[in-house]
């Protein structure tokens, strides 16, 4: 599912439009935030030592874990709100991308903040949906 070769953003986009009555008032509404997601394998894509701002007392405030940024539409669904993830991308620290210079297939992977990562799925999700107006939550 991870190949390069898959033509993602073509798909994300054709899957997006399939999404019945997105808008809320005429209004996109994207939640955005940043999780991690512990690993135990040593050979994980995205991993890294990261610093967990919500460890208990017993765990590890470093834990081996990936670091995803997160976006996703937030729709009323029988009288509660719900949201549908739309997109994610995993979030290298800048030094482990200029000190081990990570790759995904060939190519190599260049730094960007989690709020440039945000503002790229941001606009890749503008485009499927160019006359809605959005409203970003960031948590």
């Amino acid at each position: 599912m991870a190949s390069p070769k898959i033509p993602w953003q073509r798909l994300w986009q054709c899957l997006w439009k399939l999404i019945p009555e997105p808008l809320t008032n005429d209004r996109l509404l994207l939640a955005l935030d940043d999780y991690i997601n512990p690993k135990t394998g040593r050979k994980i894509f995205g991993c890294a030592k990261v610093f967990d701002h919500a460890a208990k007392q017993n765990q590890s405030q470093y834990p081996w874990a990936q670091n995803i940024v997160a976006i996703g539409l937030l729709k009323m669904v029988k009288g509660r709100w719900a949201c549908l993830p739309l997109s994610h991308r995993f979030y290298h620290l800048k030094k482990t991308v200029e000190e081990r210079k990570p790759t995904f297939g060939k190519l190599a992977i260049k730094f960007e903040t989690k709020l440039e990562q945000a503002a790229n799925m941001i606009t890749d999700i503008a485009g499927a949906f160019s006359k809605a107006r959005i409203v970003a939550i960031i948590n």
